[in-house]
């Protein structure tokens, strides 16, 4: 697994800190509100979205029972159409794959885009210890790089930026990696812009080798698809000599007709649009491949696992890999709105990375055994995803891990963990709890008693519950109890 952010406190207290921070918070406001605003209004168009979106969730449940055929399938299609598949069980391999593929090709200069994959595996840091230097070429992404910083949002890598930040970052930045921002530069958007364009057509015209990642795979005829909003993509994708790939190996779809749901789902439900701007496709040697020797001689395809198959083995966690990272879940979570996206730890934040991540690198880590907590369980998230993942219920079923422990699968081996330090107190609230549902007489005794001594309840718990009633504030007890109002309104105790 990838250790990147790993040393990172917990999501409690990282997001503390994130809170305490006002530009922050006014800057996910603003554009979280504005995304899902603008995607409930092209949701609403299609009458037929609640069938996209049950036939999108089939399809992706259908893949995962049969991964192994589809991912043979793909193989043996990407293979006949001129191109190379590598595979790669975690990040150290998948690094080692690429390195030596862009060593292999004498450069020392890559142009990157579409590749939270290789944001997951870091890698940007191996290429950099191998002497090699990489460039993200989305804006969103370049921003990230040029500030030296982490993304924060699944779609817009640069959320919690404003445009007076961008412009002091491009000012400051751009001409240690390249061609310098403008004299003067400032920040209108369509002046930022123009700068970042500028600074990466060099990057473009220069490079021999570029790195993508993919939002689909189609096992029927090998083709990969990235869908992009810039253009940038469709530059990385034909311009460069070699294209290497890697990419999640749940990415991939059975047939090309499957990709009619997600071609409809995934534009509205991220970038709030009805047709993506680019959608580029390629088979084999690459996107423009052709008699006149245009586009990509040489496409490598690194198939990624990186804990991907340990999830597949969870019945109920697996249901994160049908996640297309349209962001939507971000977009409406009121715990991302308000902590942002650095504080999970993760490439993947949000709702969707709170069970993502301690899936894929496991609960063993700080951040990763509190990110299952890190939400309100309100449902929005469920609500909103395209592909009908039940966020909640994988995060209930998550902490009942962290907490109680119990068997996993880990690199292919099923295990048992202990439960995570710090849930004492939880697991004896638990048994109590159940010792007393089991026992009907117990029951009644104390809701009884608990009515009778109403009055003195405390406006805030002791101990492990204070921090529960810092910001909420305890429900009333009820003057009597469910079976006393129904024996005196009913006349009949059952």
């Amino acid at each position: 697994m990838t250790t990147a952010h790993l040393g990172m406190p917990s999501f409690p207290a990282a997001a503390r800190e994130a809170v305490r921070d006002g530009v922050l918070r006014a800057n996910l406001r603003h554009a979280t509100h504005t995304i899902r605003d603008k995607r409930a209004r092209a949701v609403a168009e299609l009458t037929d979205w609640d069938r996209l979106r049950a036939a999108g969730a089939a399809v992706k449940d259908h893949t995962l029972r049969h991964l192994d055929h589809y991912l043979i399938q793909l193989e043996a299609a990407v293979t006949a159409a001129g191109g190379t598949v590598h595979w790669a069980v975690d990040a150290d391999e998948a690094n080692r794959i690429v390195t030596e593929l862009v060593r292999a090709t004498g450069e020392r200069e890559v142009v990157k885009v579409k590749s939270m994959a290789t944001q997951e595996i870091g890698l940007n840091e191996a290429l950099e210890a191998a002497g090699i230097t990489a460039y993200e070429t989305d804006l969103a992404e370049l921003i990230v790089q040029l500030g030296h910083d982490r993304p924060s949002h699944i779609l817009v890598p640069a959320i919690h930026r404003n445009r007076a930040e961008i412009r002091d970052i491009f000012r400051t930045e751009m001409g240690r990696w390249g061609r310098p921002a403008p004299d003067g530069l400032g920040d209108d958007p369509r002046d930022l812009a123009e700068a970042a364009r500028l600074h990466l057509r060099e990057k473009f015209l220069r490079a021999k080798v570029a790195v993508s990642g993919a939002n689909f795979m189609v096992a029927e005829t090998g083709t990969m698809v990235v869908l992009e909003s810039e253009g940038n993509g469709r530059m990385c994708l034909t311009l460069p000599e070699t294209l290497i790939s890697v990419v999640g190996i749940e990415k991939v779809v059975p047939t090309f007709r499957d990709l009619e749901i997600f071609l409809q789902t995934l534009p509205r439900s991220s970038t709030a649009e009805r047709m993506n701007p680019y959608t580029t496709m390629w088979t084999g040697l690459g996107p423009a491949r052709g008699t006149d020797g245009d586009g990509p001689a040489a496409f490598h395809l690194v198939l990624l696992d990186n804990g991907r198959t340990d999830t597949l083995a969870d019945e109920t966690g697996r249901q994160a890999l049908r996640c297309i990272r349209c962001s939507a879940c971000l977009n409406v979570c009121p715990v991302y709105e308000r902590a942002g996206g650095h504080a999970y730890g993760s490439v993947y934040p949000g709702p969707i990375g709170a069970v993502l991540s301690p899936q894929l690198r496991g609960t063993g880590s700080e951040i990763d055994a509190s990110l299952p907590y890190a939400s309100t369980l309100c449902g929005a998230c469920y609500e909103v995803c395209p592909v009908a993942i039940d966020i909640p219920e994988i995060l209930v079923h998550l902490r009942e891990r962290v907490a109680q422990g119990g068997p996993v699968t880990r690199d292919g081996i099923r295990v048992r963990i202990r439960p995570a330090h710090g849930h004492t107190a939880e697991r004896a609230a638990m048994r109590a709890a159940r010792l007393l549902l089991d026992r009907p007489a117990a029951l009644r005794a104390g809701e009884r008693l608990l009515a009778r001594a109403r009055r003195l309840a405390p406006r805030r718990l002791p101990g492990p519950g204070r921090a529960w009633t810092d910001t909420r504030d305890l429900p009333d007890v009820p003057a009597e109890s469910f079976r006393d109002w129904w024996t005196r309104e009913r006349g009949t105790q059952q």
